[in-house]
């Protein structure tokens, strides 16, 4: 029987890692866990929770201008993001060492450095050799820049959370949710943003609707969106860079942001050494049970491209953990998983779209609700809300919730749970509304939207 240094070693100190390393450890596994930069991973140190901080700032502007309504008089306001970067990066601070505090109580081993694969039972950091029975890769993913942008003329989300100062003119390339996010948050602080996207609208894969109401109320609140926008070349300037487009036309701003994709963290792990297959991305290639094509090796998280979402990998982990030392196998479920866009107004959603549903399912039904907020009522703001559900018309069973509009996440959270037991149209009907409320919509919708084929026919 071989000798290890350790039962379990984890390349990534992100959220899937941290909690696969601490369940193991708990388990009675001997565990270490390696990170090269800060413990906790894109999300807690440059993803969702100080983007989530950001977005509360941005959104406090809109809060004063609807105070008036309310009869409050507030002074005038000023805004300063030397402040708030600050007190953002305490926060952050605070959570790594909740972070490295977890670790260290769960004894479970943190080394800081760069890992790589020197065979599929060891791992070398700064030229020392570590060996292990297990080894459990959770290294995420990073930012990645179309041909033509570089380190030099445009940054990434990584560096966005950490800009001396806000740009007056930013440009923001990209039309997934890192990129409208952004964009919210520049537009919220008063910059002005223009939103540069390739394709025909933006949040491709998100439901139809949601992608049309968003786009509308970003336009509504100054942020020019631009769509079919390709960029050819930046051009330095004095201050700021020139941007030429495909069809001629260039713009002048005095930042370039690149939200064009994520890629896995891959490219200097030396897995073929272990024999780990990566895909034609760079992800690793894993089954059911986070198994990669070596039997001891496997994988969670974004560095799988399987669902890049931090409570996906965080449930991997958990998976992970409990078969491989708990005793009690079972597989992560990818369908179902709820998610949400911290857009403003934010986005909620979980399911199937309405073109996913069709295509999957054939007949369905389409309830939809839109309506101004009841807060807006006063405060003039004329935003407006959308509430959809996607119902299999042969079962009438719940495949998909979507919202967009005021606390659309933390209400999708909830219809998650319905949606994910298989809940009718009819259960959803029962349930008796709490009022008023926007999440009462989701139980009183009533009225069928026509189906397609019927629009325009005369009854």
């Amino acid at each position: 029987m071989p000798s290890y240094d350790y039962d379990l070693f984890v390349i990534g100190a992100g959220s899937g890692g941290v909690r696969a390393a601490r369940v193991s450890a708990g388990y009675g596994a001997r565990v270490a866990i390696a990170e090269e930069y800060r413990v906790g991973g894109t999300c807690v140190i440059r993803g969702c929770v100080p983007k989530k901080l950001l977005v509360y700032a941005a959104h406090v502007r809109e809060e004063i201008e609807d105070a008036a309504g309310y009869g409050w008089t507030i002074p005038e306001s000023r805004f300063d993001w030397a402040s708030l970067i600050a007190n953002k990066d305490r926060e952050i601070d605070r959570l790594e060492s909740v972070y490295r505090r977890a670790l260290d109580n769960a004894k479970v081993t943190l080394i800081e450095g760069r890992a790589r694969f020197a065979d599929a039972h060891t791992i070398v950091i700064g030229g020392k050799r570590i060996t292990a029975d297990k080894i459990l890769i959770a290294t995420g993913g990073h930012p990645v820049r179309l041909p033509g942008f570089d380190e030099q003329n445009s940054i990434t989300s990584n560096e966005a959370f950490y800009l001396e100062t806000l740009p007056e003119r930013i440009a923001i390339v990209g039309g997934g949710y890192i990129a409208v996010e952004f964009a919210g948050i520049f537009n919220g602080f008063g910059s002005q943003v223009s939103l540069l996207y390739r394709g025909e609208q933006i949040l491709r894969g998100f439901d139809d609707d949601l992608r049309h109401g968003l786009a509308m109320e970003l336009t509504r609140k100054g942020i020019d969106i631009r769509l079919h926008a390709v960029v050819h070349r930046i051009e330095p300037m004095v201050t700021g860079w020139r941007l030429h487009f495909g069809d001629g036309a260039t713009m002048e701003v005095d930042k370039v942001m690149a939200a064009t994709g994520r890629r896995p963290n891959t490219g200097d792990l030396d897995a073929a050494l272990a024999g780990v297959k990566l895909d034609h991305h760079g992800a690793i290639v894993v089954d059911a049970y986070s198994k990669t094509s070596r039997e001891n090796v496997y994988a969670i998280g974004d560095v799988t491209d399987r669902l890049n979402l931090t409570p996906v990998a965080i449930r991997e982990a958990m998976a992970f953990a409990d078969t491989v030392f708990g005793g009690r196998p079972w597989a992560m479920d990818h369908d179902g998983v709820a998610s949400a866009v911290f857009s403003q107004p934010p986005i909620g959603t979980v399911g199937l779209t309405e073109a996913e549903a069709r295509r999957r399912h054939g007949a369905i039904d389409i309830y939809k609700a839109g309506f101004r907020p009841m807060k807006h009522t006063l405060s003039g703001r004329q935003e407006r809300t959308l509430m959809k559900l996607v119902v299999e018309r042969s079962s009438q069973r719940v495949l998909g919730a979507h919202m967009l509009g005021p606390d659309a996440p933390e209400i999708i959270q909830a219809m998650a749970i319905a949606v994910k037991m298989g809940a009718t149209k009819q259960q959803f009907d029962e349930a008796v509304a709490i009022h008023p409320t926007a999440a009462e919509e989701f139980v009183t919708m009533r009225m069928r939207e026509p189906d397609p084929s019927d629009v325009g026919q005369v009854p």
